[in-house]
């Protein structure tokens, strides 16, 4: 049955409503070794190797800006895509990468890019195994093809947000809005500093470099997974922290108590925030680990990513779906519900748009 278009459609992921009637049904053939099938709020795929083990899988864009500058841009690729793979509980291994480049794209900035990506790779454990490159007419920044990466492990070390229990505590890294500020001391670090002082400017800058779960993953699954500790992880990416709150409460078919005060807040994030007037919890935040723990672990975990330089509090705790997901914030509580706007790229493009910069940071053209 074709599918209808049905008018102009907002930027990012599609809604769950359209996942669940267009993509959930039509997955190809049915296999039983399919351990883990597509799902809104599940990053993850998963594939009964026999003998207790699983090959895990997730696929990202590969999100390319030149304007970070070719090595930050190439780190970034790849922890958009490697931060999914390790909130599985397993270690990402492998990767096969798409490059659909621009035919504008020159060897000189392939070479750097790639050598970027090679090293990200490398310091994260990760052998790329396959792929395809090629320029093409229609092919433009940001998004220059596709990665996959890949897991092989045990399936008792495996999680998913589907895996949440009622009892658990939920745990968040580092706080909300990381990748918008992050990302925005990148690109607008004049207009950060001119406001609130080149200290700030440049501890925005410097944020770019949490944006990534891969580390606070590892943390969370040497803990223990299942009743040993972390039972699901889920990065707070598009919609920002309420956005991957909903998607692990959804994924597991839970309800959720959030205390809003508990939630890490760095100086620099309310800063900026307050700046663009930009509501950090509704905001991208690639780096952001939301993790449920047992409670007998849930301090245990917290103090462990202390340890790594990674600032992590209790926020909350799971709770019976019939309770809803709900945030306690400034004396009153309010059901949290899936964000309808990311406020991130709108902010972003204004920024650049004041500078004279389109939304890849490029000079625009003179009329």
């Amino acid at each position: 049955m074709p599918v209808m278009h049905e008018g102009p459609h907002k930027p990012g992921k599609i809604s769950p409503e359209v996942f669940a009637r267009v993509i959930r049904p039509r997955l190809g053939r049915a296999r039983a070794e399919v351990r883990v099938g597509p799902r809104h709020g599940v990053d993850v795929g998963a594939v009964n190797l026999g003998g207790g083990q699983v090959l895990v899988a997730t696929t990202d864009p590969l999100f390319v800006v030149p304007a970070y500058g070719w090595a930050r841009a190439a780190w970034f690729a790849l922890h958009i895509v490697a931060s999914d793979a390790a909130t599985s509980g397993l270690a990402p291994r492998y990767a096969s990468v798409d490059l659909n480049l621009p035919l504008d794209m020159s060897d000189g900035d392939l070479g750097e890019f790639w050598d970027g990506f090679h090293r990200a790779c490398d310091a994260a454990g990760i052998a790329i195994v396959t792929g395809h490159t090629g320029r093409y007419e229609g092919c433009a920044y940001p998004i220059l093809g596709a990665a996959t990466v890949f897991c092989v492990g045990p399936e008792a070390g495996l999680v998913t947000p589907a895996m949440a229990r009622v009892g658990d505590r939920v745990i968040v890294t580092k706080g909300a809005a990381i990748e918008s500020v992050g990302q925005l001391g990148v690109m607008v670090p004049e207009r950060i500093a001119a406001a609130c002082g080149a200290a700030v400017a440049r501890a925005a800058e410097e944020l770019f470099w949490k944006m990534s779960v891969v580390e606070d993953a590892r943390v969370a699954a040497a803990v223990g997974v299942g009743d040993a500790g972390v039972t699901a992880m889920h990065d707070a990416t598009e919609f920002g922290l309420w956005g991957a709150l909903v998607e692990v409460a959804d994924a597991a078919e839970v309800g959720m108590t959030i205390d809003q005060g508990r939630i890490p807040m760095p100086e620099v994030v309310r800063r900026v925030c307050d700046l663009f007037a930009m509501d950090p919890f509704t905001a991208s935040s690639e780096g952001t680990l939301v993790a449920t723990c047992r409670p007998h672990q849930a301090d245990v975990l917290v103090a462990r990513l202390g340890d790594k330089g990674i600032e992590a509090a209790v926020v909350g705790d799971v709770v019976p779906r019939a309770e809803g997901v709900r945030v306690f914030a400034h004396g009153k509580v309010a059901p949290l519900v899936y964000p309808a706007l990311d406020p991130f790229w709108g902010t972003l493009g204004r920024a650049l748009a004041a500078q004279g910069k389109s939304p890849l940071g490029l000079p625009l053209p003179k009329r």
